[in-house]
Order: C-alpha cells, then sequence, then structure tokens
C-alpha cells in the first residue's frame, strides 16, 4: 500500500483494528461446525487493504464518532465484502483460482463449503450492526441495518453482479457500464463511508450529504482504476489472476474509453470526490488522502 508516512501510520492502525475486530467477532476455528467456521475465516482474514473498513473510520471521524463503534460498521461491511469475493470466485460466476495472493475459499476447501461461507458472512454481517447497544438510539441503528442490507441486496451489490454476469460479451455504453458499478462495487463502498459517519451519536446532515457525494464519486473511481490495473498490474501485484475480465470478454472503463481516457476519468472523479469536502479543511484530510490513494494506486 504506497501512502505517505502519516497515512501508512493511520491506515496500518485501522487495519489492525479491523482485523483484530473480524477476529473477535468470528467464530472460532475449533468451534462446530469447524469447517465452516475455519473457512470464514480463511475467506475474512489476513489480507486485503481493508478499504472499506478505512472510508468507514475516515467518514466516522469526520463526523465525530467513537471508533470503537465505528469498528462494528466496519467488521459488517468486510464480512459483506469477504462473502461477495468467496461468492464472486466460484465456477458459477467468474471461477477464479486465486483472491488476495492464496487459493479462492472453494480451492482451498470445496464449492460447498464456500457457498456456505458467503451465507454465514452475511448473516453475520447483520448480527453485528444488529447487536444491542451499538447505537444509543435505537431507530438510527434500523436505519444503519436497512443501508446495508439495500447495499448488499438485489438493488446493491448482488443486483450489480447479476448485470455483471449478463453482461459478458455484451457492448455496454458508458451509462450502462456506470449503472452495472454503482450497484455492483460502489453500493457496498457508499455504505461503508456513510455508515462510518452514523456511527457517530449527533448527525451533521451537511456533512454526511458531503460524505455522500464523496462515497459515490469515489465508489465509482475504485472500479475505473481496477479496470486499469486489470490490464497494467500482473497477477502478484493484484493478488488476483491479471487480465481475467479481458479473457472473459467482460465491457470495462478500459475496453469501452480505451486506457487514456480511463485514467482521465479516474482523476475527474477524485476531483468531483472531493469537492464538497473542501470546506471543511483539516477535518476532511483522512478522506481526501484516501481518495488520492484509490485514484493513483498502482499508476
Amino acid at each position: 500500500m504506497d501512502l505517505s508516512n502519516d497515512l501508512q501510520s493511520w491506515a496500518t492502525a485501522i487495519q489492525q483494528r479491523t482485523e483484530q475486530a473480524l477476529d473477535k467477532a468470528l467464530p472460532a476455528a475449533n468451534i462446530a461446525p469447524n469447517k465452516l467456521h475455519e473457512a470464514m475465516r480463511y475467506a475474512t482474514l489476513g489480507g486485503g487493504k481493508r478499504v472499506r473498513a478505512l472510508l468507514a473510520h475516515a467518514a466516522g471521524e469526520f463526523c465525530g464518532a467513537d471508533a470503537n463503534k465505528i469498528d462494528q460498521a466496519a467488521i459488517a461491511v468486510e464480512m459483506i465484502h469477504a462473502y461477495s469475493l468467496v461468492h464472486d470466485d466460484m465456477p458459477c460466476m467468474d471461477n477464479d483460482d486465486l483472491r488476495r495472493g492464496k487459493p479462492s475459499c472453494h480451492k482451498q476447501f470445496d464449492d460447498a463449503t464456500a457457498l456456505l461461507v458467503g451465507d454465514a458472512l452475511q448473516s453475520l454481517a447483520f448480527q453485528v450492526l444488529s447487536a444491542p447497544n451499538l447505537h444509543a438510539d435505537s431507530e438510527h441503528q434500523i436505519n444503519m441495518i436497512h443501508l446495508l442490507a439495500v447495499a448488499s441486496g438485489s438493488r446493491g451489490m448482488a443486483g450489480g453482479q447479476m448485470i455483471d454476469l449478463a453482461s459478458v460479451g455484451e457492448s455496454l455504453s458508458q451509462t450502462e457500464l456506470e449503472f452495472m458499478h454503482i450497484h455492483k462495487t460502489g453500493a457496498l463502498i457508499r455504505a461503508a463511508a456513510l455508515l462510518g459517519a452514523y456511527s457517530a451519536s449527533a448527525l451533521d446532515e451537511k456533512r454526511i450529504s458531503a460524505i455522500d457525494h464523496y462515497a459515490q464519486s469515489i465508489g465509482l473511481a475504485f472500479q475505473v482504476v481496477d479496470d486499469i490495473l486489470d490490464t497494467e498490474a500482473d497477477t502478484v501485484t493484484l493478488g488476483k489472476t491479471a487480465g481475467k475480465d479481458a479473457d472473459s470478454n467482460k465491457p470495462t472503463y478500459v475496453t469501452i474509453l480505451g486506457l487514456v481516457r480511463a485514467k482521465e476519468l479516474s482523476e475527474e472523479l477524485y476531483d468531483s470526490a472531493i469537492e464538497p469536502l473542501k470546506a471543511y479543511g483539516e477535518d476532511a484530510t483522512r478522506l481526501v488522502q484516501l481518495a488520492q490513494f484509490i485514484t493513483q494506486r498502482g499508476f
């Protein structure tokens, strides 16, 4: 993770506390059913940049939320993300044997176990977010649960994946591609930032609105950069199979716009993301730094 020293120190601390919170929330591998719990931990722990957790904490700090409260929102989103990767890698989906630099869950275990891992992680995410006393205002907590449910379901991540599967070999317009990724990738990134913000005891609607705009732009930028890296980076750097989308004949920002225009678009989305944060000066530093990392990683 190529970050400035200041951001690197903060990010490392957040990644470590996220790992610890996930380790505590996931069932131990020696608890029955042992194989399922072992596979859940395999799929979730010890990998990934925890970008969604970082966004949750940056947004939460921006809104004055307690870090321990943000932890729970962050790990709920990370569990949903991990479940989606497990299912995405399966033969009936993207059929990828490598994830985060190690064998995909279905390769390390088996297809049936991987399917159940995804199911169990999704349930556990909502168990975490619905825990008593997570938020002083129970109605507010229900709204947080609702937000994650919508972001994960047919009007969010799952729906985006369905559109993605149906788009293989098709020629999409930029608008159609954006619609797909607003759901597939953007919805959960937006949820991560908003759930971090909603972890605060008191809500500042202007700050929430700024974060919402920021998260929508940065969610699209994340996918644009993913498409660029799928073209330019190697498998070791990515931790997953490089060139997979091109080999699968999937439409990407690079195939539709070309490499140069895709990079320009990532810069435009960065500018759009940070625009509403400029009024907050140093309070928004972490959010701006993360936007820089997301849009500049790898190139």
